[in-house]
């Protein structure tokens, strides 16, 4: 390992030490902490004077104009599913202030979308409080975010209860910051950018939905009377990556550990493994997105959060992400009449990141138009791929092109469309008239997307692995509800079955995908939320008590 890795390592074991190591440093952690709450507290008071001065605003152009949406918001939870520690409930009338690290808050992706759910929910059940985003998309404001937040996901926030702060050091997590080491580099990135939170307000409680367990491990190293939680949509590093190394490994870094030079990547990749472990021992509350994120998260992180007196009966929960199933059902219509509609459209809803592997479904799809397939259901059309995704930088504007470079050498341009950064209505209106849904990611920790599309009635064709093969695509009823593939072969096989089968067997699937898509509702999401949510309110109230 070189001298920078070393570097990198040393200081991260240094913010791990302030957990497990002597009380003098734990203590020296805590006075840093000290100073930066005293240091925040006049942003606090201000925060907390523009709420109220908001609120006013907010009632008084509200008052006389009641609609839906307001009524909603009315219908806050009358009992509290968050239980305290001591078996006692939580307060209903919690008025802190909950910090949301979200670096990329206006991205636009599934990720965002159990951000903006959790919110939503938290709002709701504890109208009082104040919900914080820390996030470095300097280029937009609120009034902005929230509009986006509401055409892209359908979600209506309460605004005077949410507010951000912008962070100056989001560069630091980036991966093109640390074209070396990039796993130990976003993660003292991750250190530094929370640390940049800190400094702008310390919060009551703070969650993480990204995915940076070590900015929590910092929060419990300079404030332990801040309780921590994660949402977990895949793990920083699995025991699937490490496999992935050897020859036939799958995924971006397949292989890659052979060699001198792989050998030093193995040893990297276990030293941070282990200081990962130890990190998740650190948090109060985790939630995993999918069975196989928690699956993964429990071989890592158990045995040092049982050390630490971390594991409880329901340690490590699996909570649904949030997908708008009921939108979709009340939106698209599965039916006879509406398979008049649909054509051979083949859509993929995905950010377009690397992982993503666009190119592997566009090589399927050149396969596929390549065998010249006989369609029945659609004999004056030709098949289309349809790619739907946001743009977050100029690296993913990139890709679009080079994707786009790829479909013209593939011959097939002309039966490929971009869809970049799409509204909510023009989702809808894609999967309305589409058939099949394609994912091609390797062990994508959950799925969202697929979920959306087996709602609006579509066939899907997804990898053999991670969520949607365990948790989404699955059998209802002893029957199939789509297809799962690995090879750009197997791709191409799945859109021809999927798009070949009889009228009555088409709608019937249709029908098998949606009762399928209905265990993963907002309703759900927000249940199952609110029940962690609960536990990380109820440990803020009781470390409160003993703090005074």
């Amino acid at each position: 390992m070189s001298f920078f890795a070393v570097f990198l390592s040393s200081l991260l074991s240094l913010v791990v030490s302030f957990v497990f190591l002597p009380r003098t440093l734990r203590y020296a952690g805590q006075l840093v902490g000290q100073h930066l709450r005293h240091s925040s507290q006049k942003r606090r008071e201000l925060l907390l004077a523009r709420v109220a001065a908001e609120q006013r605003t907010y009632d008084a152009e509200r008052r006389g104009k009641k609609d839906k949406e307001d009524e909603d918001w009315e219908e806050v939870e009358a009992s509290t599913v968050g239980s305290a520690v001591n078996g006692g409930k939580a307060d209903s009338d919690w008025s802190g202030i909950v910090g949301f690290f979200h670096p990329f808050c206006n991205a636009g992706g599934g990720g965002e979308r159990v951000l903006w759910a959790a919110i939503r929910a938290t709002q709701k059940r504890w109208p009082e409080a104040i919900c914080v985003v820390y996030t470095g998309d300097h280029d937009v404001d609120k009034e902005q975010i929230l509009k986006r937040v509401k055409e892209r996901f359908n979600i209506h926030l309460h605004p005077p209860t949410v507010h951000f702060l912008y962070l100056t050091t989001r560069h630091y997590v980036l991966s093109s910051t640390w074209p070396r080491f990039t796993l130990l580099g976003q993660s003292v990135g991750s250190i530094i950018l929370a640390y940049d939170a800190f400094k702008l307000l310390v919060p009551d409680i703070f969650v993480d939905t990204m995915g940076f367990a070590f900015a929590l491990a910092l929060s419990s190293a300079f404030f332990p009377n801040v309780p921590t939680g994660a949402y977990v949509h895949y793990p920083t590093i699995s025991t699937d990556m490490l496999d992935s190394l050897y020859e036939g490994g799958q995924g971006v870094n397949a292989g890659s550990g052979e060699g001198y030079r792989g050998m030093a990547k193995r040893q990297y990749w276990q030293l941070f493994a282990k200081l990962y472990c130890k990190v998740g021992s650190t948090i109060d509350v985790v939630m995993a997105n999918s069975t196989w994120t928690q699956t993964h998260i429990k071989s890592l992180w158990s045995p040092y959060r049982k050390l630490r007196n971390k594991t409880t009966d329901h340690d490590i929960d699996i909570v649904f992400p949030p997908v708008a199933v009921e939108d979709l059902e009340s939106a698209i219509d599965v039916s006879e009449e509406s398979e008049k509609i649909r054509g051979p459209y083949i859509l993929y809803v995905a950010q377009f990141r690397p992982e993503k592997n666009h190119q592997l479904i566009l090589n399927a799809f050149a396969s596929f138009v390549a065998s010249n397939p006989s369609l029945p259901a659609f004999p004056d059309e030709k098949p289309k791929l349809v790619l739907i995704g946001s743009v977050r930088d100029s690296d993913d504007a990139t890709r679009v092109y080079n994707l786009r470079l790829l479909a013209h050498e593939l011959n097939i341009k002309d039966q490929v469309e971009f869809v970049c950064d799409a509204t909510w209505p023009q989702m809808l209106e894609w999967m309305g008239k589409s058939s099949v849904g394609v994912n091609g990611m390797w062990n994508e920790h959950f799925g969202i997307g697929v979920v959306e599309y087996q709602a609006a009635g579509l066939i899907s064709v997804v990898n053999n692995s991670g969520g949607p093969k365990l948790d989404i695509v699955v059998e209802v009823d002893g029957k199939k509800t789509g297809f799962h593939a690995d090879t750009a072969d197997e791709y191409a096989e799945g859109f021809l079955k999927a798009l070949s089968l009889s009228p009555w067997e088409t709608l019937d699937m249709r029908k098998r995908a949606r009762r399928s898509a209905s265990r993963f509702t907002d309703r759900g999401f927000a249940d199952k939320w609110l029940e962690n949510m609960g536990k990380l309110v109820a440990l803020q109230v009781e470390r409160a008590k003993v703090q005074e």
